[in-house]
């Protein structure tokens, strides 16, 4: 194999480089999903979570140094890394840090994104690597940090902002950014009630996602002085970009594409039980575009030690089956049929029962003769027999949330149930 010295000046980089995930947001769109979890330790795509995605994007990219920042309801987030993340070896400095909200600095919890690193800038210096890559925890998708690490040391710059490109009707949700020709950023606004479209696609905005490379001592520098500023939200996107641009620092985009490609690669925000339902669905097609299955850049995990998923019974009216659907280990579909469905780890499914277009979280019982349709069962929910989720709009809505594209969502506590620790 033919030597890269490029490869070798990103892997110097990435060790020089510490990784700040923040994970402390409630995620309320997600409506009862997160009443008992925070948005990054929602599970996603049958045996993860969403921090699993950003946090194996950073081991996969060769950043070994990770500290993830929490606050909402944290517990099970807590718990997910202390099982599944805690393989990295101390003594090469490799870790995975849990940060929670600990009033440090003031006596307050975290007021916005910039003051939660604010807030911990005391341990982050501890170790005082050249450059700071702060991610959001909370969004699916494939990324080699290096490379924008990489872009970032060679044009010299004292931010760079990762961004792809969004349906200009959709910009509003973003932060929302103009550039030059060479990338350099010239106006930021976040969540923009009429975004600026890029200059040769009126129908499109370039968005932020909420990566950041920063100079260490740059950033230092930025959070100092915006904790100082009693008017500011302490806000990434609303706060210190802006005024990094207008104090006329050089904060440059960088876009995601895929390795190969050169095309915008998948990424999404799961934000929404609409978007959360698709994204989990989309899993199940023959050629999705987020590949799971590839072994070149693994999504890491902790997993319960389940045994393989079992269908039985081959009547004709009692048939075990699944078809377009994604399993999980330690499922048992008992003479029922799944359809287009994404099923969680321990859930049972017993006879004459149909599960169609749904998405089934783990530890769920769904009992015989059930009809359950473009669903999300929430996790330890128990289903009584000959129940029917997604077949009336009203109905449901008298029981469960019912989105805006129609997804029914059930949780224990809508079903009336004891409330049990949502994994």
């Amino acid at each position: 194999m033919k030597f890269d010295p490029s490869q070798r000046f990103v892997s110097r980089l990435t060790r020089d480089t510490q990784a700040l995930i923040l994970a402390g947001g409630r995620g309320s769109r997600l409506h009862d999903l997160t009443t008992w979890r925070a948005k990054p330790a929602v599970p996603f795509g049958g045996k993860f979570r969403i921090i699993d995605f950003p946090l194996s994007n950073c081991v996969n990219s060769g950043i070994r140094r990770i500290s993830v920042l929490t606050q909402y309801k944290a517990h099970s987030l807590i718990r997910h890394i202390q099982q599944g993340w805690g393989f990295l070896r101390g003594e090469f400095n490799e870790y995975v840090a849990l940060l929670p909200a600990q009033q440090r600095i003031e006596p307050s919890w975290y007021k916005g994104t910039a003051d939660a690193v604010y807030q911990n800038l005391d341990i982050i210096q501890s170790d005082y690597p050249a450059y700071i890559l702060i991610l959001a925890g909370d969004h699916i998708y494939k990324m080699d940090y290096g490379r924008m690490v990489a872009n970032h040391a060679k044009n010299e710059a004292d931010l760079t902002v990762g961004c792809i490109e969004v349906p200009l009707n959709m910009a509003s949700g973003f932060g929302v950014m103009s550039v030059d020709e060479q990338g350099w950023i010239q106006g930021f606004e976040e969540k923009p009630a009429h975004p600026r479209p890029i200059v040769d696609k009126p129908d499109q905005a370039l968005a932020s996602m909420g990566i950041y490379v920063f100079n260490t001592d740059f950033l230092v520098e930025q959070l100092a002085g915006d904790a100082k500023n009693t008017s500011s939200s302490h806000d990434f996107g609303i706060d210190i970009i802006p005024a990094g641009l207008q104090a006329g620092h050089k904060i440059l985009a960088y876009p995601f594409q895929g390795v190969h490609s050169g095309k915008q690669a998948y990424w999404r925000d799961v934000g929404t039980i609409d978007a959360y339902w698709q994204a989990n669905l989309e899993l199940t097609g023959i050629t999705p575009e987020l590949n799971l299955y590839e072994n070149e850049w693994p999504i890491w995990t902790y997993q319960v030690q389940a045994p393989p998923a079992k269908f039985i019974f081959d009547d004709e009216d009692r048939r075990g089956m699944a078809v377009d659907s994604m399993v999980s280990g330690g499922c048992i579909i008992s003479g029922a049929t799944v359809r287009h469905s994404l099923l969680f780890t321990n859930v049972s499914v017993e006879s004459h029962t149909v599960i169609q277009d749904s998405v089934i979280l783990p530890d769920v019982t769904i009992s015989e003769g059930c009809r359950i349709t473009r669903a999300i069962i929430d996790s330890n929910c128990y289903i009584p027999p000959g129940t029917v989720i997604g077949e009336d709009a009203l109905e449901d809505a008298q029981r469960f949330y019912v989105s805006p594209m129609g997804i029914v969502l059930v949780t224990r506590e809508m079903l009336g149930q004891e409330t049990r620790y949502a994994r």
